[in-house]
């Protein structure tokens, strides 16, 4: 008796209440949509889809032990620090169901079937209301050498427009390292079509970017896209206006490639027939931007062989800031990156900490709240690079003097951060950014 009593019991706790099998349409692809098919679709960054129920059968066990030991999705800013809007780690909870369902043998589960939402050549949640690429396709040559190239792109549009969201797009992102452009209205005056369509910072002469220099009187706005990121969205009456006529410089830094492929890329606008009240702005701190002379020690000569730390401290000086999103960017020796605001009896306002960089895996941030940075508070940034022999991702072998002249080039250094934000009004701390 005893004998058939002990199997009944356990088949009495398998089919209890709260022992449902995980599936795939129930509890697994919500969760590929919300945390991965941003770079897992086609044109982006990672190297296979996971858009489809027959794409995760695939790569189900890889993906159990990639979620389990939290390499991916990659996050590496410090939620203990700030708690961002845009966090795409994973809780222990989503963690554990995608490992019970490649135990399981990855079971799709019954209908209906779980269609996972995905436009093509946006991860917006609609079609763009203006493409903007460049004319031409690039071949990018097979020569293992890494490239920076200035698309000219001009514009002539019906009207002025408010944008809502904006988008830097390409037919292939794995094999572009990182992208930024500016959008600069023009004039009739100028000609927006009789220069070069593209200057090739790399193989060129870099003095024919000169030719560009008429167009950059003012800007509109200024973006960029690494990898993980995908678009930026503003609240309703939040935002900026898109110039009828200009152009946009287009700047696309190619990683190097073992074989030719070629790449077109561009922006993708999103209107909003909404009035813009609040304009987003844009400011770059650090190296290439504002205080980069006043980085301590010199910023210009990272020495070799050792652990360099570099700190910046810089007041706002001219108006109450209500921060949406903080970009910091650094390149392959990178270490640590830090960010925080001082005010009042010293009070400190936490901005980023990046305690392990990586120059795979960047990241745009928004705030769930905008941070609010009072004029006349000091901004801090703390980095440290590491330019040893242990560091994987040194260029060098053996270590050498790096240097940062404010190029791009990823064998030089940069530490920078870029800020988007409004002046402040009363209310802002309210404003719920992570409804978006």
């Amino acid at each position: 008796m005893r004998i058939f009593l002990f199997p009944a019991f356990l088949l009495i706790i398998q089919i209890c209440p709260g022992q449902k099998p995980v599936t795939y349409n129930k509890d697994i692809a919500p969760i590929i949509e919300a945390k991965c098919v941003a770079c897992h679709r086609p044109g982006e960054a990672a190297p296979f889809n996971l858009l489809t129920y027959e794409d995760a059968l695939k790569k189900a066990t890889n993906m159990a032990k990639v979620v389990a030991s939290r390499y991916m999705p990659p996050w590496k800013a410090d939620d203990h620090y700030v708690a961002f809007a845009n966090n795409r780690s994973l809780s222990d909870q989503q963690i554990k169901l995608i490992i019970d369902w490649a135990k399981s043998g990855a079971p799709k589960g019954d209908k209906p079937d779980y269609k996972i939402a995905a436009l093509q050549n946006t991860s917006f949640k609609r079609s763009p209301d203006v493409v903007l690429k460049m004319k031409n396709e690039y071949a990018v040559p097979g020569d293992n050498k890494e490239r920076f190239i200035v698309y000219k792109i001009p514009f002539e549009l019906p009207a002025e427009a408010n944008v809502e969201a904006v988008e830097f797009f390409s037919n292939d992102k794995k094999i572009i390292h990182h992208a930024n452009y500016a959008i600069h209205p023009v004039p009739d005056s100028i000609d927006i079509y009789s220069t070069a369509d593209m200057i090739n910072l790399t193989d060129e002469d870099r003095t024919k970017y000169s030719q560009y220099f008429p167009y950059k009187k003012s800007i509109a706005y200024y973006g960029g896209w690494i990898p993980g990121t995908s678009y930026e969205q503003y609240p309703p009456t939040f935002g900026w206006v898109m110039p009828k006529r200009g152009v946009i410089l287009l700047t696309v830094h190619y990683s190097p490639l073992a074989k030719p492929e070629n790449s077109i890329s561009g922006i993708n606008l999103f209107f909003t027939k909404d009035p813009i009240k609040r304009k987003i702005k844009v400011i770059s701190l650090g190296s290439g931007g504002i205080g980069a002379k006043d980085i301590v020690p010199d910023f210009h000569y990272i020495p070799a062989g050792k652990i360099s730390n570099y700190k910046l401290e810089i007041v706002n000086p001219k108006e109450n800031e209500s921060v949406f999103y903080i970009w910091p960017h650094m390149h392959l020796i990178g270490k640590s990156f830090k960010a925080y605001a001082v005010f009042g009896t010293n009070d400190t306002l936490p901005l980023v900490n990046i305690p392990e960089w990586d120059f795979r895996w960047q990241e745009i941030y928004r705030f769930k709240k905008p941070a609010l940075i009072p004029q006349g508070s000091k901004l801090v940034i703390e980095a440290s690079y590491d330019n040893t022999a242990g560091n994987p991702f040194n260029p060098n072998n053996p270590p050498r003097i790096i240097t940062s002249e404010g190029d791009m080039r990823s064998d030089q250094e940069m530490l920078t951060l870029l800020m988007l934000y409004v002046p402040y009004e009363d209310g802002d701390e309210n404003i719920e950014l992570d409804k978006f």
